[in-house]
């Protein structure tokens, strides 16, 4: 029976191997990758530096998806090899090193599967994340700084660049509120669920009698604009105000008045970037920022309006979705997908998958209700 199982399970993962082939459309992959590397040897290219770089990037993630399909697919022939060899020497050692591997590419194959899930409008754009302090004083100023290097270390361990826009501390410890981009394809796809509330519940560090703290910081996720699209914004309707750029406890990092607030009169959203030297660069960035956020809230509204026109209720999933609890026990729990991890420490250093994965196709099964 033992047997008969393992070819079940290889038949499956083959399967699913093949589905996921299809959908990601290996030959237009390797057609695309050409072309980029085309481009990418014109020296020409680099005479526009953000497109160039848009462009290695497109690069770089298509031939990583190649050579991981690819990969999978070698890794499914070799463990059925290794198991013909272990029935053929009726050898123990051999049969357990194949269920460690078949173990593991059932986990990758399961990886490679949500990516076909995000298959939104946006999804395989770059991804704006804006993080704010909301209720717990300094506990969630703190709680805000501590989300925003859960994210970057995220990023960080799948190679992911990201660009601080801005940030703005807090004065005692933590931040206020915080803007960076993740530029990688599918980032807005891969983050949008995390879009929401996130709950802190510790023994606030900052109270002199050691008093279980709870604090929240909001999080948005907006796709980063491209060319195509379409924003109307009237330059009468801004209201610009230039600062110097700072950091922590006031330590000056620029001498000029380089950073620039941009306020949206008639949606009341507020950008701003401080990480350029350039006024004009920080303003272009600045701009581009509100422009994801005006189109994101235009899409909003739309999908509002189509819900109502169907007799549906407002969409909720975008409040309170995830709690950290630190005290009296540790745990982290998703609220929607019921995810439930009991190392606060690893997720807060970047672990974030389990919950990413589940709450894709968490979000992907909504959807089609």
């Amino acid at each position: 029976m033992a047997g008969i199982d393992v070819k079940d399970q290889l038949k499956e993962l083959d399967s699913t191997l093949t589905g996921i082939e299809q959908v990601l459309d290996l030959d237009a992959m390797r057609r695309d990758i050409a072309e980029l590397r085309e481009q990418s040897a014109d020296p020409a290219l680099w005479n526009d530096q953000e497109h160039a770089q848009s462009v290695t990037r497109r690069l770089s993630y298509l031939e990583s998806e190649l050579n991981r399909v690819e990969g999978l697919r070698q890794r499914l022939e070799d463990v059925a090899t290794l198991y013909e060899m272990a029935d053929e020497m009726d050898d123990d050692d051999t049969r357990r090193e194949a269920d460690d591997e078949l173990s593991g590419l059932h986990k990758s194959v399961q990886q490679l599967e949500v990516r076909t899930l995000m298959s939104g409008e946006h999804d395989a754009r770059e991804a704006l994340v804006t993080i704010n302090a909301q209720a717990g004083g300094v506990d969630a100023a703190d709680w805000a700084e501590q989300l925003q290097r859960m994210y970057l270390r995220w990023a960080e361990r799948h190679g992911y660049p990201t660009e601080v826009y801005d940030t703005s501390y807090a004065e005692e410890a933590g931040i206020k509120s915080t803007t960076f981009a993740v530029k990688a394809p599918y980032a807005y796809g891969t983050l949008r669920g995390e879009h929401g509330t996130h709950r802190l519940v510790r023994i606030s560090p900052f109270d002199s009698q050691a008093r279980r703290q709870t604090s929240f910081a909001g999080l948005d996720v907006v796709p980063v604009v491209e060319q195509s699209d379409h924003v109307d914004i009237d330059e009468s309707e801004l209201r610009i105000d230039v600062y110097r750029s700072s950091g922590p406890g006031g330590q000056g990092v620029n001498t000029t008045d380089s950073a620039v607030r941009i306020t949206h009169l008639p949606s009341g959203i507020v950008v701003s970037c401080q990480n350029e030297r350039s006024q004009l660069q920080n303003k272009a960035t600045a701009m581009g920022v509100l422009q994801a956020k005006l189109l994101e809230r235009k899409r909003q509204e739309e999908a509002e309006k189509m819900s109502a026109l169907r007799g549906e209720g407002t969409s909720s999933w975008g409040t309170q979705i995830r709690n950290y609890v630190l005290h009296p026990y540790q745990v982290v729990k998703d609220l929607r997908t019921g995810v439930e991890v009991g190392n606060p420490t690893s997720v807060l250093d970047g672990d974030l998958d389990e919950f990413i994965e589940a709450e894709i196709r968490w979000l992907r099964q909504r959807e089609a209700e």
